[in-house]
């Protein structure tokens, strides 16, 4: 098989796990919700949803259409971090428990979490989210889509971090 191919097959299984991880969203945002949950940061959510499919249509494209050659020593490297962000994004998950989703929905009279990677990193899912973005396309060279993704995140993250901090400050 072509390198194209293998890492077709790699985007393709990050794919599923992102409908893995919004079927969890789907199920805890109406537990949230059926409690009273409060949703905040609703306008930049269909944003994160087209970057996010974005990153990996686009590492798609770029891999299939420049082609860039695979430098080894990179392809490893990313491919072991993207392995890493994948498990602190469900390190996250299983530490939130029912109130972690992909909006910002906060339960009144929850308690904030402070286990986990939570103990160290207020938002630790966004590191994974950052990681990912930039090494997830360098496992095959495809920098254009690592640099635009790392960009316009950067910019939403500033949106969504503010907007869940000022969610959070309503929690116990």
């Amino acid at each position: 098989m072509s390198s194209e191919t293998w890492f077709t097959v790699l985007v393709l299984a990050v794919g599923l796990e992102r409908v893995a991880e919004l079927a969890v969203s789907h199920r805890n945002a109406a537990w949230s919700l059926a409690r009273g949950g409060v949703e905040s940061g609703r306008g930049h959510y269909p944003f994160m949803v087209v970057l996010h499919t974005g990153l990996l249509v686009g590492a798609l494209t770029e891999v299939w259409v420049r082609r860039p050659d695979v430098v080894p020593v990179l392809a490893w490297s990313m491919l072991a971090l993207v392995a890493l962000a994948q498990g602190l994004r469900w390190w996250c998950i299983a530490t939130l428990g029912r109130q972690w989703n992909t909006r910002v929905i906060v339960v009144p009279g929850a308690a904030r979490v402070t286990g986990g990677p939570y103990r160290w990193i207020p938002h630790p899912n966004y590191v994974a989210v950052v990681v990912e973005g930039l090494a997830l396309p360098l496992v095959h060279s495809a920098w254009i889509t690592a640099v635009a993704f790392t960009a316009l995140n950067g910019l939403l993250l500033a949106t969504r971090v503010r907007a869940e901090d000022a969610a959070l400050t309503r929690l116990a």
